[in-house]
C-alpha cells in the first residue's frame, strides 16, 4: 500500500467519527461499510453479527459497543424509508475489522488502524479490573479486622480467630480449610504464610466479605460468647453464601481457579501510576 493510499484511508476513517449525546465517539456501521469495501449491507451485517459474538466471547456486553440505530434514507421521488444501522464504538469497529474478509486491502488496513486504538482501550479496562480487585481485597481485609476485634472482645485470641476463619473457609469451600484450599489452588509453598484471599477469584473475595459481615451482625444480635458458638455461627454464614453461590452459578467455590497474585496486581497499578505522574510532570 502506497503512502498516498494509506493517508487517504486514514483520513477516510478519521472523517466518519461522530459524538453521541454523552460525548462518546462512534461510527455508523453503514459509513464504515463503504470504507471497508462492502457493497451490500447484508454481507456487511453478517460481519457485524460475528463481531458481536466475538465481543460477548471476550466478556464484554455487546449492547455497550453495538447499538441498534435506524436511519432514514432517500427511496426515490422524495420518499424516505428506514434502514437498519448500528452505532459502533472503537472496540466494536476493531472486532468488525477482525471479522472482515482478510483478502480485502481495506480490511487489512482497518485491522491495524483499530488495533492500536483498541489496545489502549484494553489497557484502560485492565487497569479498571485491577483497581476493582485491589479495592475488593482491601475491603475484605478491613472486614476481617473488624471481625477480629469483635471476637477479641468476646474471648477469642489471635489463634482462636485463625481457627474460626479457617473453619469458615471449610464451610464455604466444600470442606477444604484455608491450607487445603491453598494446596488445591496450587499456591506456591513459598507463599504459605500469605492470606488465601490474595489468590482468590474476586467473586470469592466478595463471598468471604459478605459471610464475615453476616457473622458479625448475627454474633452481636445473639450476643454470642466464646469460640464454639461463634465458630458455629460463622460456619452457618459461610454455608449460606456457598448455597446461594452454587444455586445461582452452578459452580462450586472450590472449583474456581487461582488468579494472579494480588501483590503483582498492586505492583502493576503502582507502576502505571508512576508512569502517569511522570508523563504529567514532563508536560
Amino acid at each position: 500500500m502506497s503512502v498516498e493510499i494509506f493517508k487517504d484511508k486514514f483520513e477516510d476513517l478519521e472523517s466518519i467519527w461522530q459524538l453521541d449525546e454523552n460525548g462518546v465517539e462512534f461510527i455508523y456501521a453503514r459509513d464504515l461499510q463503504k470504507i471497508l469495501g462492502y457493497e451490500k449491507w447484508q454481507k456487511f451485517e453478517e460481519v457485524i453479527k460475528k463481531a458481536i459474538i466475538s465481543c460477548e466471547s471476550n466478556k464484554h456486553k455487546a449492547e455497550d459497543h453495538f447499538t441498534h440505530a435506524g436511519k432514514l434514507i432517500e427511496a426515490g421521488k422524495g420518499a424516505k424509508r428506514e434502514v437498519q444501522d448500528y452505532k459502533l464504538t472503537r472496540y466494536a469497529c476493531y472486532l468488525t475489522a477482525q471479522n472482515g474478509d482478510p483478502r480485502k486491502e481495506e480490511i487489512a488496513f482497518a485491522q491495524n488502524y483499530f488495533a492500536v486504538q483498541t489496545r489502549n482501550f484494553e489497557l484502560v479496562m485492565q487497569r479498571k479490573e485491577d483497581f476493582e480487585r485491589v479495592l475488593e481485597r482491601y475491603e475484605l481485609k478491613e472486614a476481617e479486622k473488624i471481625f477480629s476485634e469483635e471476637l477479641y472482645q468476646r474471648g477469642i485470641d489471635a489463634e482462636g480467630f485463625a481457627r474460626v476463619r479457617s473453619k469458615g473457609d471449610a464451610a464455604l469451600f466444600g470442606g477444604n480449610n484455608t491450607q487445603q484450599m491453598k494446596e488445591k489452588l496450587g499456591v506456591p509453598e513459598k507463599y504459605n504464610n500469605r492470606p488465601l484471599a490474595d489468590f482468590l477469584n474476586p467473586a470469592l473475595i466478595t463471598a468471604k466479605k459478605l459471610a464475615i459481615q453476616i457473622s458479625n451482625i448475627a454474633i452481636k444480635e445473639k450476643n454470642l460468647l466464646g469460640e464454639e458458638p461463634i465458630t458455629t455461627q460463622h460456619n452457618s454464614s459461610n454455608q449460606a453464601i456457598r448455597d446461594v453461590f452454587v444455586k445461582e452459578t452452578g459452580l462450586k467455590p472450590e472449583e474456581l481457579p487461582m488468579v494472579e497474585d494480588i501483590k503483582k496486581v498492586e505492583s502493576r497499578l503502582k507502576g502505571d501510576l508512576k508512569s502517569i505522574t511522570k508523563s504529567v510532570n514532563n508536560q
